[in-house]
């Protein structure tokens, strides 16, 4: 997907059912694919459009997702599925939780 996206936007998979919420939007234009198939602000699904092989490592649910090399781009997974999500070929990863601070 290489339109604007805005937080707060859903997207989903055409290829299987990941469905995210934009949580930023990143500082720059991402090319938003599921599956190795650009993601789409419709429920619309074409399991037919594309084989998710090599993008099938799956999303999981409740996760957030961020670019490898630009963190300012932040997904979270509402619906899980088989496809991977990326940025065009680069795999998106999970986004480390911060530690909470010790307590005494």
């Amino acid at each position: 997907m290489t339109d604007i996206i805005k937080p707060g936007m859903r997207l989903h998979s055409k290829v299987c059912g990941t469905g995210v919420i934009v949580i930023r939007p990143g500082a720059r234009t991402f090319d938003l694919r599921c599956g190795g198939v650009p993601v789409s602000p419709s429920g619309d699904r074409d399991p037919a459009s594309a084989p998710l092989s090599p993008y099938d490592g799956g999303s999981q649910l409740g996760k957030r997702y961020t670019h490898p090399d630009d963190d300012t781009l932040e997904l979270l997974v509402t619906s899980p599925g088989a496809g991977t999500l990326s940025d065009g070929d680069t795999p998106l990863v999970i986004k480390e939780a911060r530690p909470l601070p010790a307590s005494d």
